[in-house]
């Protein structure tokens, strides 16, 4: 048996948690900059407001029905996140963290468990440990436990965990379930499955196995399969190490001046470098990448790219950072406004598969390697930033966040405080 363990609608249940009086009023999160809706609360869903939808198009309706609207606080959603896979981890030998609020645990082998008890037990935990709605469905497979966490949030009666089994009950669901909404069915395929008649998962199952080979190759295959109960998706309950970072931000207002882009894209260098040593990793090569507001067509356009080079794969923050603001020195053009600006490290290696030419110092290398140890053990304790390079200013990634609620769990100035009379 599978579980699939999913935070309801995770970001504005986090803003929940230290926010009671916003139970009930409905709730968006935009991205960065403010600029769309990324996340809403079911109220409002219920108004209508769109994934994705721009903030100033929706603003008179948020100012009319009194949405709460909050800047994306992701420092406070990851560390939720984490809690609530402390908790997920009591209760399956191993998980499969498969994104900020999902996360699959493998239950083979639990002989004797009562299974639907056992959702409704680990969905209460979650709730009674973190204060975030988590709904967990069981399965024999892993894409029937997704269906199955989803029918939790369409039935309050489920109490937040549902074990689909029985076959009886799993065609009942499926024949109602919409085919676009199934976990590996891409968008291109579902409008080809919908012209042939397949509405429905159920419909789906009934396809011939070279039907859906034909139309969907080896991945559709998979979920066809996983559909009719048989487990083959595997689980992976090992750290997959990124194939490439990315670390990149529009700015509020265009940036003229060389020395302010040096910052923020030293501030984007270094994140880079610490989400390198985070997995044990290193980078062989790096983009910089910096360009103009595309929209506004009166302006200045430009788009200016540096390949950076690595002799030897590397994860050291000063290296990494001077090469990126050394890059982004030779892109720059005086005279542009630049709204957005980027690293992204590729050709990632492990770390202990750096090999290091003969004529390299060794003893710098291991200065090197203690030095971003120091600084991460500090930035650990202190905050992020709390040691940096003069380069990165203050530290912070210029952007919009007007609305961004305080850092509850993260930010020692910013953790509640509570008055007893």
């Amino acid at each position: 048996m599978f579980a699939l363990a999913d935070c309801n609608n995770f970001y504005a249940s986090c803003e929940r948690v230290f926010r009671p009086d916003l139970q009930g009023r409905p709730i968006i999160v935009l991205s960065s900059n403010d600029g769309c809706a990324i996340a809403r609360s079911n109220e409002a869903k219920a108004l209508g407001i769109k994934m994705g939808a721009p903030y100033f198009k929706i603003r008179e309706l948020v100012e009319r029905h009194n949405i709460a609207v909050f800047s994306g606080n992701m420092a406070l959603y990851g560390d939720m996140s984490q809690r609530v896979r402390w908790v997920l981890e009591e209760y399956a030998p191993s998980i499969e963290v498969y994104s900020i609020d999902e996360a699959f645990l493998d239950l083979r082998g639990m002989e004797g468990v009562d299974f639907n008890s056992y959702a409704k037990e680990i969905s209460r935990e979650c709730w009674r440990q973190t204060s975030i709605p988590v709904s967990v469905g069981i399965a024999p497979t892993k894409t029937l436990a997704k269906i199955a966490s989803k029918l939790c949030k369409h039935y309050p009666k489920l109490r937040g965990g549902c074990y689909m089994h029985r076959k009886e009950d799993v065609e009942k669901v499926l024949r109602k379930f919409p085919v676009e909404d199934v976990w590996g069915i891409g968008r291109r395929v579902a409008p080809k499955l919908k012209n042939m008649g397949v509405t429905t998962a159920y419909d789906y199952t009934q396809l011939s196995e070279s039907a859906v080979r034909s139309l969907s190759g080896i991945t559709g295959l998979r979920t066809w399969r996983e559909l009719r109960g048989e487990a083959c998706i595997e689980f992976e309950d090992g750290f997959e190490v990124r194939q490439s970072i990315c670390v990149s931000r529009s700015f509020a207002t265009e940036i003229y001046d060389v020395a302010e882009l040096a910052e923020q894209v030293s501030n984007f260098a270094a994140a880079v470098a610490e989400k390198l040593r985070k997995q044990h990793s290193a980078t062989s090569e790096m983009t910089i990448f910096a360009f103009t507001n595309r929209f506004k067509e009166s302006t200045p356009q430009t788009y200016g790219t540096q390949l950076v080079h690595f002799t030897v794969a590397t994860n050291d923050q000063r290296t990494i950072v001077t090469r990126a603001v050394a890059a982004l020195r030779d892109l720059y053009k005086r005279g542009y406004g630049y709204k957005k600006a980027g690293v992204v490290a590729t050709h990632i290696i492990p770390a202990e598969g750096v090999v290091h030419s003969l004529f390299d110092d060794s003893e710098a290398v291991v200065r090197e390697h203690n030095l971003s140890a120091v600084v991460d053990a500090i930035n650990r304790t202190h905050g992020r930033g709390a040691v940096r390079f003069a380069v990165q200013g203050s530290g912070h990634i210029k952007s919009a966040s007007e609305k961004q609620s305080p850092h509850y769990t993260t930010r020692w100035s910013d953790i509640p405080l509570v008055s007893v009379k």
